[in-house]
């Protein structure tokens, strides 16, 4: 029976392959932006530039959270990734928790600023910013404790 729990972890191995999927899935749909606002930038249109700029680091920071995801997944429960960055390697939970949360509330920030640049309703952006910092804080508060 212990043959088969232990076995077991590499059940993990399908989290690792889808995220390593969404990755690849969310790298193409940074790119496919990235072509599209330089087409717009090729035919002089540069209304919006700087909100489709802030969309295209959206959608590389969903991306790298992904990937992140993956080698974490991997390392947790299957072993080493050979010539992984110190910064991620993951020996544990809590360190892979800190890392996509990190990710999670750069993704926030840059969806404010996105909401933020094309403009709207004052008081539905000030209330998107205040429920932004208040995850963030949390987010933030809750790492500072795990390492405390």
């Amino acid at each position: 029976m212990s043959r088969i729990i232990a076995t077991s972890r590499y059940l993990a191995l399908a989290g690792v392959a889808f995220g390593l999927i969404a990755a690849l899935a969310a790298f193409i749909w940074g790119g496919l932006k990235t072509i599209l606002l330089l087409i717009k930038l090729a035919h002089g249109e540069i209304d919006g530039m700087a909100v489709g700029l802030v969309q295209i680091m959206d959608a590389f920071l969903i991306a790298a959270g992904l990937l992140i995801l993956a080698f974490g997944l991997y390392e947790l429960f299957v072993g080493e990734v050979a010539e992984l960055p110190a910064w991620l390697t993951i020996k544990e939970l809590d360190a892979l928790k800190g890392k996509l949360a990190g990710v999670i509330v750069m993704v926030m920030a840059v969806t404010f600023l996105e909401r933020l640049e094309s403009g709207g309703d004052a008081v539905a952006i000030m209330e998107a910013g205040i429920g932004a910092a208040l995850v963030s804080a949390v987010l933030v508060w809750m790492s500072k404790k795990r390492h405390d």
